[in-house]
């Protein structure tokens, strides 16, 4: 995996270049000298999450597929009694 830096003009100038290097490892954007910003793949973004889907993405499939759905349980130190005065 390599690391690029480019600037935030250079990328402007050549996103296609940018995505190219995407490929191959984390491309970092500067902005006057200092990271800015961060473009992955969207392989490489997946494994960051832990191949979690946006709600975006499970919205947008088809309606056929299931989902699974465990919320996490709450414990007790999420509710307590009302206190009147």
């Amino acid at each position: 995996m390599s690391i690029t830096t480019i600037s935030s003009r250079r990328f402007n100038q050549d996103a296609g270049g940018a995505k190219k290097a995407a490929e191959k490892g984390p491309v970092i954007i500067t902005d006057r000298g200092r990271p800015a910003h961060v473009l992955l793949s969207y392989g490489d973004y997946q494994k960051l999450v832990g191949g979690q889907r946006s709600l975006l993405e499970i919205v947008a499939q088809d309606e056929d597929d299931e989902i699974d759905f465990e919320p996490p349980r709450m414990d007790d130190s999420f509710s307590r009694p009302a206190e009147f005065d």
